[in-house]
């Protein structure tokens, strides 16, 4: 497990999308071996931090924890730029939709040369 990713499911205060995609992106990292990825693949590795994204908020809503819009409150004591190139404290819900979006048109692609 990798140690850098915080429990986010709280009674204390609601994870944030900001929080939720961090530990998204720390998984993928750990994961791949890889702290980014290289052009060629870089579209899997954006679709994999959104979908675990997606999963993580889905988990923490069904275990009756709470997220919120918002930045990550507790950022890596290193900051990254975030994929969308927006300031961490602004835009996240927006680059997490863009972030989706491209996710989505990857997995669409992947499926169309699979079947090629």
């Amino acid at each position: 497990m990798c140690r850098s990713i915080r429990t986010l499911r709280s009674s204390d205060e609601p994870a944030t999308t900001g929080e939720i995609h961090a530990a998204a992106r720390q998984y993928v990292r750990k994961v791949s071996g890889f702290r980014a990825p290289s052009a060629r693949n870089e579209a899997a590795f954006d679709a994999a931090i959104a979908d675990i994204a997606a999963a993580s908020e889905r988990l923490i809503l069904a275990l009756g924890g709470g997220v919120e819009e918002g930045p990550d409150r507790k950022p890596h004591a290193h900051p990254h730029p975030s994929p969308s190139g927006a300031r961490p404290d602004t835009g996240r819900a927006e680059a997490s939709r863009a972030e989706a979006g491209r996710a989505e048109a990857s997995r669409a692609e992947a499926s169309r040369a699979i079947s090629a």
